[in-house]
């Protein structure tokens, strides 16, 4: 096949990315916006030997899971990949591809998979932050939105529909503000003007609202109209700030918060814990799934009140104080020192005195603290839940070494998790269960949660009685029971 050349297929598979797969006579050609089970017309872009790339121009017949996109920018906008397949058609596709990366990289053939977790209700409305890069239009008017696929052209749009309604209250505002008082958005090619993004964060279950401004500057002209704005158009508001990045990069977020109203922070649960979330914080953007998330780690960590528990990348608590509630002991490690002082404050504020957090890197932290206290903080679960790129040889080896009885991993990349697991199953761990979780729908990505256990561990020798007192009394009065 030719560039341009015309073709019909039927889509077969889609791509991790979430392009669709259609077969020419042996040619496979990747569709942006097609579905599987559609068929469809489409027109060839790039041509490789055995491969191409064709943009979807008709759909000659819809499969039977494709969906209208709730909304009205799915197609142009780079956030959302799987809007037009149907919601049971995107838990199929995640569990099937957490599934293929398991046997295709990890080498796994009896995979103990649960069904995938998806939400309840309606997929949308549920992201807890919002970062919306600003720019102006061809008529030189402020505009918000998100960025299409691949590139940094801004396409205008203030309600996304995976995000809360406050969204449109707090952007509106500030481009209103921008315009009155003539501050410049952030221009990419030139390095200049003020505005970068726009942050919003909300707390599910307290109702508070935090506003950053991501700014190229030191300072914002005119900030205390902005607050004053911004208190009388958003309910709930708790916090205003400027985060600094004057760097050229892609990167949103610099180092340096200036606080401009409130306390630098909001405050929301997950479950029955409570976490200060400043600007910088990570923290997972679906609360509802958060909860199933991590309710699942505490299940398969299988806490009696007895164990000592490390969470590496433990960030600013979330996991740790999770866990907390039934350990005897957790110890975090976390190399980012804001994240581990954000988690000794979530930890006070929860009055969780078995929860202690380390700087550093786990693979260095870990053996030198289980030498320091003689063996007294050695393992016996170990929850790691890294970012992206998994974890390092170098601590899934310290992990090897420290022996716990059983590994949590949480992961939010199926194909780096199944590399890991490789390892440690190759020494002398198992995969006990793997629980898919959705907390992104409506996008290609998905969290799995993996139960291994320790083949060599020693069966736990200690059984617990419960002696009820008055039964006790009366053997020893004679009695029959």
């Amino acid at each position: 096949m030719n560039k341009n050349d015309l073709f019909t297929t039927e889509i077969v598979d889609m791509t991790e990315d979430g392009e669709g797969i259609g077969k020419i006579d042996g040619f496979t050609v990747f569709v942006k916006d097609a579905v599987i089970g559609d068929v469809i017309e489409g027109k060839l872009i790039k041509a490789k030997k055995s491969y191409g790339y064709g943009r979807l121009m008709k759909v000659l017949t819809p499969s039977i899971d494709r969906v209208v996109p709730a909304c009205p920018v799915a197609a142009p906008c780079g956030g959302c990949q799987l809007q037009a397949l149907s919601y049971e058609g995107q838990l199929r596709f995640k569990e099937k591809r957490v599934r293929n990366h398991l046997r295709r990289i990890g080498h796994f053939e009896d995979i103990p998979m649960e069904p995938i977790i998806g939400m309840e209700g309606e997929p949308f409305r549920y992201r807890n932050k919002a970062q919306f890069p600003v720019g102006k239009n061809k008529d030189g008017r402020i505009i918000t939105g998100f960025y299409v696929g691949r590139t940094h052209s801004i396409i205008p749009m203030d309600d996304c529909m995976l995000g809360l309604p406050v969204n449109r209250q707090v952007t509106k505002t500030v481009t209103d503000f921008m315009e009155e008082y003539h501050i410049e958005p952030y221009d990419e090619g030139n390095h200049r003007g003020l505005v970068r993004h726009i942050l919003v964060r909300c707390g599910f279950h307290t109702g508070q609202v935090m506003v950053c401004l991501i700014i190229n500057g030191n300072k914002l002209p005119h900030d205390k109209e902005l607050v004053s704005r911004l208190q009388a158009a958003v309910p709930g508001l708790v916090s205003v700030s400027l985060n600094v990045n004057r760097e050229k990069t892609n990167v949103i977020l610099g180092r340096e918060l200036v606080n401009l109203y409130g306390p630098g922070y909001l405050e929301d649960m997950i479950g029955d814990v409570r976490f200060r979330i400043s600007p910088l914080s990570f923290f997972q953007v679906n609360p509802v799934q958060t909860e199933k998330l991590y309710g699942k780690a505490l299940e398969f960590a299988g806490l009696t009140g007895d164990e000592i528990v490390w969470d590496l990348y433990c960030g600013i608590g979330t996991i740790s104080l999770f866990l907390a509630q039934k350990a005897k002991q957790v110890y975090g490690v976390e190399i980012i020192p804001a994240a581990v002082e954000n988690a000794k404050e979530n930890a006070a504020l929860n009055q969780m005195n078995n929860a202690e957090f380390f700087v550093g890197k786990a693979e260095e932290v870990l053996p030198e603290k289980y030498r320091q206290s003689g063996g007294q903080m050695a393992a016996d679960v170990i929850v790691v839940d890294p970012p992206r790129k998994g974890c390092d040889e170098a601590l899934l080896e310290t992990m090897v070494k420290m022996a716990p009885k059983r590994i949590v991993y949480v992961s939010c990349d199926s194909a780096t998790l199944a590399r890991d697991l490789r390892y440690l199953c190759d020494r002398g761990y198992a995969v006990r269960k793997v629980q898919p979780v959705d907390m992104f729908p409506g996008t290609v990505h998905v969290e799995t949660v993996c139960l291994l256990g320790n083949r060599n561990a020693k069966p736990d020798t200690r059984v617990k009685l419960s002696v009820d007192t008055e039964e006790l009394q009366r053997v020893k009065n004679g009695e029959k029971i």
